[in-house]
């Protein structure tokens, strides 16, 4: 039977290259590349000696003959270098390889080359055979050989390590998650989750790490690790605790804004779906993680002008990108000289990617989820320690998004419409603000010193938000930017 790293000998880059192109997770759409080297990981196997158990048919319209095959399931990684000349980046390819096209996975379809020696999956022998290779992700029999691999190993140089405390239900089926951007997720029944990491750089994943010592702790406020995926020092995934009654904290936001906005004559606190009590529990939700990590993690402080020139030169460049950033320049650079002078601020870890939509309302109570960091960061720069106002500044600029994305969502009205909206968005905004903050802070407080830390996080969130929207999506650009102003005009 040929090996996984021979199975992989003739894959066509192109092929390659086309697949990346248009998946979702690919991070660096817009520029030009090529797949420059595939590196084979190994595969995801039985041990030796066990038997392969057969799939199960994934709909109605699959013949018996495919639905008696199990996949190879080998695991790669796509060095991809870009003619600008910038980093080379890696993405995992988690393959299903068979010896003939599977119609059930037309939509996964990757890629085909030749097999080596005629053999693609040990099962063909006929010179001139072919590996037919599809996105693992998407097939309901490789994703069984992961879910079993948790109980067996794998049987390669790709560790599946568990957690105790949790029996997996190793008969749910795998369904993948369509919402998945930057990684890909599988739901096994309601049991368990597991989010597969497309791109990839060696060493700890924080949102393993961190889930790892706050699932130790006994943390309330995050879906517990059952376990994770490794090739030597480099985690590849991670298996995690369903949460069943979930609802996005971005969605509840919405529908909250929604019905401010329906009731010209009322004032957010006497609608119905008012957030502020929802809000106020994230912030103590937030403030426990917070405390539970500055156990678990080491902690340290920064020179406080240091970081302060770090946002002043982050500002200088957004310049270049957003040059409607320039007529604030000067008010920012005069938040980020006030933080200057605070001397020693302490860091731990943190979330450092925090907003709505990295949050899940349960009815057990908030969750916070993907602690990987934010995405533009190495992932050196992920794990080392930072201010947990970095936290309390993305929420809280995601209370100031929430109703300004709604707003811009409506139909254009008269201008008096338009400007009564706008002081309900920014009602809504500061009544959640106000809650959060102050169940975070709780009996110590909001000093003076805490606000210009706060305001200077929040400005540097803004501004980095004015260069993602300013690439990624143009027409929602005014809402960071009128932050901005509003910001560094107070």
């Amino acid at each position: 039977m040929a090996t996984a790293s021979e199975l992989l000998t003739h894959v066509d880059h192109e092929a390659l290259h086309a697949y990346l192109e248009r998946a979702r997770w690919f991070g660096s759409k817009g520029r030009r590349f090529t797949v420059s080297e595939v590196h084979v990981l190994g595969e995801v196997a039985p041990p030796p000696g066990e038997a392969a158990a057969s799939p199960a048919p994934t709909d109605h319209s699959t013949r018996p003959a495919e639905a008696a095959r199990e996949p190879r399931v080998v695991v790669a990684l796509a060095e991809v270098a870009f003619d600008d000349g910038g980093e080379p980046e890696r993405y995992q390819l988690p393959l299903a390889l068979y010896d003939e096209p599977q119609e059930r996975l037309d939509h996964a379809f990757v890629g085909r080359w030749p097999a080596p020696d005629g053999a693609a999956t040990g099962t063909a022998t006929d010179a001139g055979a072919e590996v037919v290779a599809y996105d693992a992700v998407q097939d309901r029999a490789a994703m069984a050989l992961y879910l079993r691999s948790f109980e067996t190993g794998s049987g390669s140089a790709i560790g599946f390590v568990r957690l105790g405390g949790h029996e997996l239900d190793l008969t749910a089926p795998g369904s993948p998650f369509t919402g998945e951007q930057s990684n890909s997720s599988v739901f096994f029944g309601e049991d368990s989750v597991l989010k597969l990491f497309r791109k990839v750089t060696p060493g700890e994943n924080p949102d393993v790490t961190t889930h790892r010592v706050l699932t130790e702790a006994g943390s309330t406020h995050v879906a517990h690790l059952y376990g994770w995926i490794e090739h030597d020092d480099t985690h590849l995934g991670m298996l995690q605790q369903f949460l069943r009654t979930a609802s996005d904290g971005w969605g509840i936001a919405l529908a909250s804004v929604r019905d401010l906005f329906a009731e010209a004559d009322l004032h957010a606190e006497e609608v119905g779906g008012d957030f502020a009590s929802e809000a106020a529990r994230l912030g103590e939700a937030l403030a426990e993680v917070h405390a539970q990590l500055r156990e678990a993690f080491p902690t340290d402080t920064v020179d406080a002008a240091h970081v302060a020139q770090v946002m002043t030169d982050r500002l200088e460049a957004a310049i270049e990108v957003v040059p409607q950033l320039a007529e604030h320049a000067d008010a920012a650079r005069a938040v980020f000289a006030a933080m200057a002078g605070l001397g020693e601020l302490p860091v731990q870890r943190v979330h450092a990617d925090l907003h709505l939509g990295q949050t899940l309302r349960t009815v057990g109570g908030w969750k916070l989820v993907d602690f990987e960091g934010e995405p533009a960061k190495t992932m050196d720069e992920r794990v080392r320690p930072d201010s947990p106002w970095r936290d309390v500044a993305g929420m809280t600029r995601s209370f100031d998004y929430a109703p300004h994305a709604v707003a811009a969502s409506m139909p254009e009205q008269d201008p008096d419409v338009l400007h009564q909206r706008a002081i309900r968005a920014g009602e809504w905004a500061r009544r959640n603000r106000k809650a959060f903050l102050a169940a975070y802070c709780g009996d110590a407080g909001f000093g003076a010193e805490d606000r210009t830390l706060l305001t200077a996080y929040v400005v540097d969130k803004a501004i980095y938000e004015c260069v993602y929207e300013a690439r990624n999506r143009p027409t929602w650009l005014s809402i960071p930017l009128e932050g901005v102003a509003r910001l560094t005009s107070d």
